[in-house]
């Protein structure tokens, strides 16, 4: 390891501390308002967008440090359920958006009420029982991020609809996570696994980018051995198919 790479891993360490500062101010504020006095709407709706923030540079710095240690061939297996992948990823990405709707997830009893519970935000769940109920013995902080930066993409381009499936099929879990928006030409389909490539060059281009980028999941799947497909045309929709051995 260089001594370059030392440093930026010591420099994303030392940001997590202010960070949980800052997060643990906003939640203070907002949610012992016996000791801190009563808020406004407007300061309400400061600290949520505070909070929200933060939570996306927490997890912004945890991702950089995943990527850190999969190109050090780091990898921490365990047994997980496939349920609680989905159920977690689904919990993080409402977190950012609309928080009711992450705290009705995590209440959720079973498939079918999860099911009841994302439909009217426009995401659609299609897993056998089989599949929903597998445990599998993966490094499930590189699954859930590859998984989390597919969906949070597909809530990005949608039009309307994001549609997460999986199956196992012999020893390999696959996964799909399909939108419903622009599509991506097939001239850009290689471009797209590009660190920091957006379609387009303008600025809200830009800033409805991949985040670290499909790169970074192709990093995550390449440490464990998968591989990721991508299926769109201009117009219709993108299908991104993930494939990892177990």
């Amino acid at each position: 390891m260089s001594d370059r790479t030392i440093k930026t891993e010591i420099l994303i360490h030392d940001l997590k501390v202010p960070i949980s500062v800052i997060d643990a101010g906003a939640k203070s504020l907002l949610n012992r308002r016996e000791s801190y006095g009563p808020l406004t709407q407007k300061q309400e709706k400061v600290l949520r967008r505070i909070i929200r923030n933060t939570l996306t540079t927490q997890r912004l710095v945890n991702d950089m440090l995943e990527l850190g240690r999969s190109r050090e061939g780091v990898v921490n297996k365990i047994n997980f359920s496939v349920s609680s992948l989905i159920r977690e990823v689904l919990v993080e990405i409402f977190d950012l958006s609309d928080y009711r709707v992450s705290e009705s997830i995590r209440k959720v009893e079973g498939y079918k009420h999860l099911l009841q519970v994302v439909d009217p935000h426009g995401v659609t769940l299609s897993f056998d029982s089989k599949t929903w109920e597998a445990v599998v013995y993966l490094d499930a902080a590189k699954v859930k991020q590859i998984l989390r930066n597919l969906v949070t993409n597909a809530f990005k381009h949608r039009s309307s609809a994001v549609g997460i499936s999986g199956k196992i099929e012999g020893k390999e879990l696959k996964l799909s996570i399909k939108d419903d928006g622009k599509g991506i030409p097939p001239c850009d389909h290689k471009k797209i696994f590009e660190t920091y490539f957006t379609t387009g060059s303008s600025i809200e281009s830009a800033i409805k980018s991949h985040g670290l980028g499909l790169a970074g999941v192709m990093v995550l799947l390449k440490d464990m051995q998968g591989h990721l497909k991508l299926e769109s045309d201009d117009g219709k929709g993108a299908e991104f198919k993930v494939t990892i051995p177990l």
